[in-house]
């Protein structure tokens, strides 16, 4: 059982995962090196001077690696004439050359820069979104013939010393694949191993992996299953992190964090990428924040006794728990607003969802309003829409003379010490460092709140729930963080590392953080978004452009947002290309794909709908599509 869920070093204790040295011209990766960062260029790689001083831009910006479609022979030869422009300035960061469906363009391309990446599902296998039945015979051979069309790449890598990174996208699985482990974390990883025993056939190990996916959870899982799998065969390649079609703005910033924190916080990771609907260059200052929180931790210092996970990493379930009011349970998980260091006017509700109008006196609740407030010892100067619902702490709770939706926060002493306690809903503040699973047993009507503020708290929040499952208690938790003297971007993306690091196993009942502000919130609901534990806005799978892209995708995704950002719990894909849509968009409920220049293909999931629509036509075709479905709403 140990076995079949170890999927890193430690649960507990930070250590970065062993993996083999694979050199990449100047700039080796894996082993003790630093966690390498890259990015890609959005330029059409004809376009020799234009893809330089992209290039240039991004490794300005940060980046030890550049990466550069090449869809056909035509493209992957000239990456000669930019990597020359490029030498003759200067810069030796090493090239990557992005290949989905041309093996011929690979090979051409591997003589020239100094890694090449394959996707396992369209390289030299079929994609055609059909059900294909194989028999064990035809599968062989399918195997087979995938050998034969591999293994010449694989020559070329190795007699030119350029490394390769099969890369696996959840959204472009194979028809073989999906016939045999469907459309699963461990379908992606099958993928892989079987162009890596190709690889190892013919003596060649300077190989790095990914998995990718748009949707964290399934990221997450592939990557973990993948180590598994690796550590089963005796392997030790290095892998590449990234959240694929992260999007644009917060809401990718958020995605990208939780999807690569997670695997970081337990010492996965050798580069990563964070793939945003924007300029290339912004890609690198957000991968480097991530990555900041990790160079000065300790490598392989034993902080406590190690732990086993009592939950499938590989799988997600949500923890199980009591109910309590409608915290808990099968509910969604909730937010909580902390104003306990202020006593808050109408703008410090309207920045957590409750807008008040003076002229009709009501107040107006939106999507993304916090679900509690917590008040601390504050007396409101101002009345409250009924339905809003707050907490005191239990002292100052207990003199109230009206506690209708008011609820006590306790110490674990005060509540076994207190005489009055809600017959409804308490919450019960336990802080990381005294927590022992012993005081928590046989608590009624109560939802625990964790309070830990260390580096590694990821960790100890998750060992700490481990312990309550591992005794079968089923209180819900929140799970707080107060985060001081961080800027706006670091905020988010370490609250997206700890919270969304937990709530990936199922670990969470809610989010906590301190301080309150309209940032703070929108963090909270993107934590949950990106995490799918509760949706409470569109949901956008947009690809960051390259060379392959057929239209501007960063203007068309702020006009598709524009127009449809009001569509809570829809999913919308948004493709530059034939290569990443349908397949990338594995989830998506509508897909905007550019076939062509001025050419839209629209999806429904992906079942091509609406061909080759001219552009200046397809959003409105789009939201046509979403009326006929009887999903749209008009906005508010």
């Amino acid at each position: 059982m140990v076995h079949k869920y170890k999927y890193c070093t430690s649960l507990i204790n930070y250590t970065r995962r062993e993996s083999r040295v694979v050199n990449i011209g100047d700039v080796p990766l894996g082993g003790d090196y630093p966690i390498r960062i890259q990015s890609m260029t959005t330029a059409d790689t004809m376009d020799t001077g234009a893809t330089a001083a992209e290039a240039v831009r991004i490794i300005e910006s940060g980046c030890d690696y550049v990466r550069i479609t090449a869809p056909s022979i035509r493209e992957a030869e000239n990456l000669k004439n930019i990597k020359d422009t490029l030498r003759k300035k200067g810069y030796r960061q090493p090239l990557i050359a992005d290949i989905h469906f041309t093996p011929h363009a690979a090979e051409a391309a591997a003589r020239i820069v100094e890694k090449v990446r394959i996707n396992p599902g369209n390289y030299a296998d079929r994609k055609q979104f059909k059900v294909m039945e194989y028999t064990e015979e035809s599968y062989n051979e399918e195997l087979e013939r995938i050998y034969d069309r591999f293994s010449p790449l694989v020559k070329v890598c190795k007699e030119y010393g350029t490394a390769m990174r099969i890369g696996t996208n959840h959204g472009s699985l194979s028809d073989r694949i999906l016939s045999r482990y469907g459309d699963t974390p461990l379908g992606m990883v099958e993928s892989a191993m079987e162009f890596i025993r190709i690889c190892e056939v013919h003596n060649y190990y300077d190989i790095v992996l990914s998995m990718k996916s748009s949707n964290p959870l399934i990221m997450v899982e592939a990557y973990r299953l993948l180590v598994n799998k690796m550590d089963s065969e005796g392997m030790n390649y290095p892998v590449h992190l990234g959240v694929t079609e992260a999007g644009y703005g917060e809401d990718g910033r958020i995605k990208s964090a939780l999807g690569i924190g997670t695997l970081l916080e337990d010492g996965i990771g050798d580069t990563i990428r964070v793939s945003l609907t924007e300029p290339p260059e912004l890609e690198a200052p957000v991968a480097r924040r991530i990555l900041k929180r990790y160079i000065h931790r300790t490598n392989g210092k034993i902080r406590q006794k190690e732990i086993t996970s009592p939950v499938n990493p590989f799988a997600y379930r949500r923890r199980q728990t009591h109910r309590v009011e409608n915290i808990g349970g099968k509910e969604v998980p909730h937010v909580i607003a902390d104003f306990h260091d202020r006593t808050p006017e109408y703008e410090d509700f309207a920045a957590v969802g409750y807008h008040y109008n003076p002229e009709t006196d009501k107040w107006n609740i939106n999507d993304t309003a916090a679900d509690y407030v917590y008040l601390g010892s504050k007396e409101l100067d101002i009345n409250l829409d009924p339905g809003i619902c707050l907490i005191y702490d239990y002292k100052f709770w207990t003199r109230l003379k009206h506690k209708n939706n008011s609820y006590p926060l306790y110490t674990l002493k005060e509540y076994r010490h207190c005489i009055k306690s809600s017959y409804r809903l308490n919450f019960i503040l336990v802080n990381l460092s005294g927590f022992d699973v012993n005081l928590i047993k046989n608590l009624h009507k109560s939802v625990l709140v964790l309070d830990g503020n260390k580096s590694h708290t990821m960790a100890d929040f998750r060992k700490a729930v481990f312990e309550l499952v591992e005794n079968n208690i089923k209180i819900p938790v929140i799970i707080k963080r107060e985060y001081t003297e961080l800027d706006d971007d670091d905020f988010q993306l370490y609250s997206a590392i700890d919270i969304g690091g937990l709530l990936v196993d199922g670990l969470g009942d809610g989010i906590w953080l301190a301080p309150t502000s309209a940032l703070s919130n929108r963090t909270g609901f993107g934590i949950l978004q990106a995490s799918r534990t509760r949706i409470s806005k569109t949901e956008y799978i947009s690809c960051p452009s390259c060379g392959r892209t057929l239209f501007n995708i960063q203007e068309t995704s702020a006009g598709i947002r524009k127009r449809t950002n009001h569509l809570k719990g829809i999913k919308i894909g948004i493709m530059g290309c034939i290569v990443n849509g349908p397949g990338e968009m594995a989830d998506a409920d509508y897909g905007y794909v550019g076939t062509g220049v001025g050419k839209i293909s629209l999806y429904r999931g992906q079942k091509p709908v609406k061909r080759n629509i001219p552009a200046e036509q397809a959003v409105d075709t789009l939201i046509e599509l979403i009326k006929e479905d009887g999903k749209w709403v008009d906005p508010p």
